[in-house]
């Protein structure tokens, strides 16, 4: 009697399981639209200012933005050629329904990264809470990335700090939307 009790209890988990598998995923909720912005192939042209990671100079480079896993979350690939080379990283960002607020991680070729949250108002979002990791080094920074009223360009300007009290500006950048994203 003990065997049959057993099988019927996994037969019941097996079940439940592979119905809960069918089951359709949830959409993403109405703030992650705002995350559309980036959707899109760029071409970036920037200039790193001197600082601790080096002594700055011109950069250009390229990024090209996806929504993914259902058009929950938006990743962005980016390829940076910079005096000291070629500098590449993955971002990802979604929105956090629990904190209400959207979140980023991002990932340097070679290892180190960054997590923070980023606020969207209109068409400027706002890097902050963020720490980074970079050459087995943590900073903080924050940036504001600010869309063009089109969507079809934008700015970028950062800065950088040791110990989150003095900041020193890192990067100040230009964005130019070539074409839509490829769809997959």
């Amino acid at each position: 009697m003990q065997r049959i009790s057993i099988l019927l209890l996994v037969l019941v988990v097996c079940f439940a399981t592979a119905m809960q598998a069918q089951a359709p995923a949830p959409k993403p909720g109405p703030e992650v639209k705002k995350l559309h912005a980036a959707v899109g192939h760029w071409t970036i042209e920037g200039d790193d200012m001197p600082g601790p990671l080096g002594p700055g100079g011109k950069f250009t480079g390229e990024m090209t933005c996806r929504m993914i896993l259902g058009g929950s979350f938006l990743q962005c690939q980016v390829s940076e050629k910079l005096a000291e080379g070629e500098m590449q990283f993955l971002e990802i960002d979604g929105y956090d329904p629990v904190n209400k607020n959207f979140s980023t991680e991002g990932f340097f070729g070679g290892g180190g990264g960054w997590s923070g949250v980023i606020t969207i108002a209109g068409n400027t979002w706002t890097y902050g809470e963020t720490k980074m990791v970079i050459a087995g080094k943590q900073y903080q920074y924050k940036g504001t990335f600010v869309f063009a009223p089109d969507l079809a360009s934008a700015t970028y300007k950062d800065e950088l700090s040791a110990d989150g009290t003095a900041w020193t500006p890192w990067t100040g950048s230009k964005w130019t939307k070539v074409q839509p994203a490829a769809k997959k």
